[in-house]
């Protein structure tokens, strides 16, 4: 659905009726990344100037029925506009699309300035202010989302540690391929699930790819498609997950800061009062549960569901994972 032509054509008849009649439509270029929808920038060119804007949109325009957990793109442009009123640092949603002809199931929502590849954000000088603030920028933003009501969405899923903990054994256990660390690490976490507390709107992939950071710092959080009901420890121990520090393992928040750092702010900021101590099992969690993400990866490239080189590379990552999980398990016993 939709050649380049026509979601060309489609978005100037948007943006003659949103910006006026003498606009243009200039530079539609679909973006690299994105695993589950496509990423389009272009630029709405009017008398008055240049608005640099990005398209997001599902494959081909067609949602397809989703086997995993990702919520759909209307839902998504709902959550960024809470999230913008709750002062969480988002792109301003302007058009949503349900079933246009030429464009399908997508968004429009402005261009935020700024880099979001891990490895530039923790080693090119540009960023080093922003390594020394994002930190707690990151808690600031996280309490945001956090203190959103679920009274107040639309019916989003309820995922806590436990169920996610059940739902990825089982597909581990379908693989059949034992790997000792995994089960060490599910036995570990079934003997020491914390008590859950009250569940708040989760981001679901809060890290670094999904955050845009400008030389001041946290400039956007992006990619809402896994977001659902649950506990906030998730969404602060994904981030310290060792997978998204890419290489700087001496800095648990994303490569970049302390988690100190984040707590003091995520409380200032109205989030719950937490220890680093209270972020372990879930930290433990997120990286048994990328792992077997990897091996999903993997397998999609051997069966030939997915033969791309990008499904094989990180299907490789799962010894990865298995070494965080040795260091983590062996960090908790040292301090036990």
């Amino acid at each position: 659905m939709g050649s380049n032509e026509q979601i060309a054509t489609a978005l100037e008849t948007w943006a003659g009726a949103k910006f006026g009649a003498d606009s243009k439509v200039d530079a539609l270029t679909r973006l690299s990344g994105g695993a589950s929808q496509e990423t389009w920038a272009f630029d709405v060119v009017t008398d008055k100037g240049k608005t640099p804007l990005i398209l997001r949109r599902a494959p081909g325009g067609v949602e397809a029925a989703r086997a995993s957990e990702a919520i759909g793109l209307a839902m998504e442009a709902t959550l960024l506009t809470h999230a913008s009123k709750a002062g969480v640092p988002v792109p301003p949603v302007l058009g949503v699309f349900e079933n246009d002809p030429d464009l399908g199931q997508c968004f429009v929502m402005d261009r935020i300035r700024g880099e979001t590849l891990g490895r530039k954000i923790l080693r090119d000088d540009e960023y080093a202010a922003a390594r020394n603030v994002l930190a707690r920028q990151c808690g600031e933003a996280l309490a945001g989302i956090h203190s959103i009501s679920p009274d107040t969405l639309p019916d989003l899923p309820v995922s806590n540690g436990i169920n996610q903990l059940e739902k990825y054994e089982a597909i581990y256990r379908a693989f059949k391929l034992p790997r000792p660390v995994f089960e060490l690490a599910f036995s570990w976490l079934k003997a020491n699930a914390p008590e859950p507390l009250p569940v708040v709107l989760v981001h679901g992939d809060f890290r670094l790819g999904n955050l845009m950071v400008s030389e001041k710092g946290l400039a956007s959080v992006l990619d809402w498609e896994l977001a659902h009901i649950g506990d906030p420890r998730e969404d602060i121990a994904w981030l310290c997950v060792n997978s998204w520090r890419f290489g700087n393992v001496e800095k648990r928040v994303g490569g970049f800061g302390d988690l100190p750092d984040l707590l003091d702010a995520y409380a200032t900021a109205g989030g719950a009062t937490l220890q680093p101590r209270d972020i372990d099992w879930w930290e433990i969690m997120g990286s048994l549960k990328w792992g077997i993400m990897c091996m999903i990866m993997y397998e999609a490239y051997r069966s030939g569901a997915d033969p791309s080189v990008e499904r094989a590379a990180i299907g490789r990552r799962v010894s990865e994972t298995e070494i965080d999980l040795v260091n983590l398990l062996e960090g908790i016993r040292n301090d036990a």
